[in-house]
């Protein structure tokens, strides 16, 4: 019998890779490409989505040339992507009306807080903030795509127009690459990035009359949601392999990482560290909705059941690294930080809190910006890159206990993914601060992965023994419990100096 590939493709925000596994759900290959990061004195990001579309194309067609395998025994293609990022583009001929406007991207703030002081539910005297979250479980936020899409409706020339003759796509980063993969023939998206957008009712599990009209996005405008083990069309990449497969597979980036880390039941976390964190944790088939600043999410729907999380996002979190080597030059390369973190002084009390573009859960404040707090004359190059690690692990320590709190949880393990848990003074240090277990799996690619995995399963050539199979490095507390919360004191101070104010 002719040995199965499946190909995972993740279009996260810095780039888009393409990824190999076997029919043992081995990764054998992968190949990325970046793509340019559009950045005004604003702060406002945006990508190229067509930039984005091509480089699909282009890392696939390196991926089965430098991998060597028949292309005809490429079975299915699973999708995972960076997820509030937002883009509409012309229905008839698949054409961006606008650039895809990044997560990161803050541009919605006026919009948000336009709709908060109006009251939907009159009779109930419920504030349309409190109506989006109650259906949605996100706080009204610019954060999410609905603002971003509002934006554009709004200001970009002849979208409503489109919007209103129905000529107009509204969508997600995956619902743009299905679109365009299919030839225009699908417009889906999954249930994990519709309950991202801010339009979608994670309980009764639809897009929601009530919000599109508090955003003015027309429901027609929005793709079909489909099982995230779903099939979503039918592509050959443009010629790239003799003949179509299917899409068979499709999740938010960090819905996939939580997939690909084996996190399928209640209580099981993760954090993907890449340009900014989510983490998450499975809180099964019945929603939580807090008030800890911390919002709900759909999972997943597979095998024909949906399973809801709690999530935290952070805005910067690898970014920081990003930073620290090309904005301030205090690295040469990234890999450094961890050699020079080790060399900071001990009693230094340097911390970095990251509000370049505001702070994410759980403060949700858009307006602040970023500070060094508690420097002293000694402080040098060392300390600063430590303090800029150890923010990173801070900011996850604070969604990680207030998860454990919504959900009644106590002990937890951490299961993390990304680029930053190869320096394992960021890891652990997060054990340390956490007083928790990390795991680090032996393969970086879980968002990608845990999309193949979606569509190797949808597709019935994997079943779950696939789970639990990864090789990992384990990490655990070693702190002193004063010591851990003389820092962790230190940090919400520092904190508290930039929400002042």
């Amino acid at each position: 019998m002719k040995q199965k590939f499946i190909i995972g493709i993740d279009q996260s925000t810095q780039g888009t890779k393409a990824i190999l596994f076997d029919e043992n759900g081995n990764l054998l290959h992968r190949t990325d490409r970046s793509h340019a990061q559009l950045i005004d004195e604003r702060g406002w990001v945006e990508h190229d989505p067509e930039e984005i579309y091509r480089n699909t194309l282009l890392v696939v067609e390196e991926l089965l040339g430098k991998s060597g395998v028949d292309r005809e025994a490429v079975a299915c293609v699973g999708v995972s992507n960076q997820r509030e990022t937002a883009m509409a583009w012309n229905r008839n001929t698949g054409k961006p009306v606008y650039n895809a406007i990044v997560w990161q991207c803050a541009r919605g703030e006026e919009i948000c807080r336009r709709i908060a002081v109006g009251a939907v539910r009159q009779k109930d005297n419920l504030s349309a903030a409190e109506d989006v979250r109650q259906r949605t479980g996100l706080k009204l936020s610019p954060y999410f795509s609905a603002a971003k899409l509002a934006w554009i409706m709004e200001h970009v020339e002849g979208a409503a127009g489109l919007a209103a003759r129905g000529e107009l796509c509204c969508g997600t980063m995956d619902s743009y690459l299905v679109y365009r993969l299919t030839k225009g023939k699908e417009f889906r998206t999954d249930y994990s990035n519709a309950s991202r957008t801010q339009l979608f009712h994670i309980r009764d599990l639809k897009w929601d009359e009530t919000l599109c009209g508090i955003f003015g996005i027309p429901i027609a405008c929005l793709p079909e949601v489909t099982d995230s083990d779903g099939y979503f069309g039918m592509t050959d990449f443009e010629g790239i392999l003799p003949a179509e497969v299917p899409i068979h597979g499709v999740m938010g980036d960090s819905h996939g990482a939580l997939f690909g880390q084996g996190c399928l039941t209640r209580g099981m976390m993760k954090t993907t560290y890449g340009t900014g964190s989510s983490i998450m944790m499975n809180i099964g088939e019945q929603p939580i909705f807090s008030d800890l600043g911390i919002v709900t999410s759909l999972a997943w729907k597979t095998g024909g059941r949906v399973q809801y999380v709690l999530e935290g996002n952070i805005n910067y979190t690898g970014a920081v690294i990003t930073w620290m080597k090309d904005q301030v030059g205090l690295l040469k390369h990234a890999a450094e930080s961890e050699e020079l973190a080790e060399m900071g002084n001990p009693a230094d009390r340097t911390y970095l809190v990251p509000a370049f573009s505001g702070l994410g859960a759980p403060y949700w404040r858009s307006d602040v910006s970023a500070a060094f707090v508690g420097m002293s004359r000694t402080t040098g190059r060392a300390e600063m890159v430590k303090a800029g690690l150890c923010s990173i692990a801070y900011q996850i320590a604070d969604i990680v206990a207030l998860m454990k709190e919504a959900a009644g949880i106590g002990e937890v393990e951490l299961r993390v993914d990304g680029g930053p848990t190869k320096n394992s003074f960021l890891m652990q240090f997060q054990s340390d601060i956490l007083d928790s277990r990390i795991r680090v799996p032996g393969v970086e690619e879980l968002s990608g992965l845990g999309a193949a995995y979606a569509a190797g399963l949808g597709a019935g050539i994997y079943d779950e023994s696939l789970f639990g199979r990864l090789p990992s490095i384990q990490y655990a507390p070693a702190m002193n419990p004063v010591e851990r919360n003389e820092k962790l004191k230190g940090w919400k101070a520092a904190v508290e100096m930039v929400l002042k104010p």
